[in-house]
């Protein structure tokens, strides 16, 4: 089945390609701080596993919140990583580009800790994928490690360590900042699996 995937670079959706295999991998440089490292990790760990690798860029720098967008958070902000409607915005975009590719399902990375935010839920993947497929094209919104722990995502998907080595999780800028939720979600992932502590 042609199938895509929003790969930000990150542990979770990096491991997301690695146990799917999809047909198409979707990068969206949305003008985060850390676009150009999500870029690179994302085109190199396409290379290495056979994915076709797209990219999208759209600058929306100007709706940013939060450590992402370097600026401080939104009001409304339940934590300062915050950016509003981000997945929402992602998604659509991946979809936008997914159809275009033929894919009749994308996947995300969303795992059960991103229960934090209201777009990492149950009901809003329920919600986005209702949405999407009330649309044209027949698309499909899957978040296979929904139920998943990043640890746990990890080792069903049996990511090599070298693999996971790609990950780029940090939120504020391209190089590791050691610092922020993305950075300690890795490190406190990567010592969970007994592969040290270098953050990313």
């Amino acid at each position: 089945m042609n199938s895509a995937l929003l790969l930000s670079g990150g542990m979770d959706s990096l491991s997301i390609a690695w146990w799917k295999k999809p047909t198409h991998a979707i990068t969206i440089d949305y003008g985060q701080k850390a676009a150009i490292a999500e870029r690179t990790v994302s085109a190199a760990l396409c290379a290495e596993i056979g994915i076709a690798h797209h990219i999208v860029s759209v600058d929306c720098r100007s709706l940013g919140s939060g450590d992402m967008a370097g600026s401080a958070a939104d009001a409304a902000a339940p934590a300062s990583d915050w950016w509003p409607y981000r997945n929402q915005l992602l998604i659509t975009l991946a979809a936008m580009k997914a159809i275009g590719l033929g894919a009749k399902v994308l996947y995300i990375g969303t795992v059960s800790s991103d229960e934090g935010h209201r777009d990492g839920t149950k009901d809003f993947i329920r919600l986005i994928n209702d949405l999407v497929l009330y649309q044209e094209g027949g698309l499909r919104i899957e978040a296979p490690a929904i139920d998943l722990t990043t640890v746990e995502l990890v080792n069903e998907a049996k990511v090599p360590a070298g693999i996971l080595a790609y990950a780029h999780s940090c939120h504020k800028g391209d190089i590791p900042c050691a610092n922020c939720r993305g950075c300690n979600k890795y490190i406190e992932s990567m010592e969970a699996l007994g592969y040290g502590n270098r953050a990313s």
